[in-house]
């Protein structure tokens, strides 16, 4: 399943008006930002770590219109602690987010 970036984007570049510079900062905090969630969730050893993770993920993507990681964040809630779909999921997420095609 691919995921398109285009909401995503789009609010990024409303954010950052007509400066490329801060629109690829913006970028650059986003995947980081997700990457370091994705982490938190991976080592998640506990229900609480991983619906804390997965809120955060949830507000994440809130905050930038990323509904596919809306939705992501939702399975995770749903999910139990380290489900390995929904990690994959994330990291594909992460790598469509982050290609540089």
């Amino acid at each position: 399943m691919a995921f398109v970036c285009g909401d995503l984007d789009t609010t990024l570049a409303a954010a950052a008006g007509s400066d490329p510079a801060l629109f690829r900062e913006l970028r650059a905090a986003f995947a980081e930002s997700l990457a370091r969630q994705i982490d938190f969730m991976q080592r998640a050893r506990c229900d609480a770590n991983w619906q804390v993770s997965a809120m955060r993920l949830k507000g994440l993507a809130g905050s930038f219109h990323a509904e596919p990681l809306l939705a992501l964040a939702e399975q995770a809630l749903e999910g139990a602690p380290g489900d390995p779909v929904v990690l994959r999921r994330l990291h594909r997420f992460h790598a469509d987010f982050t290609r540089t095609d």
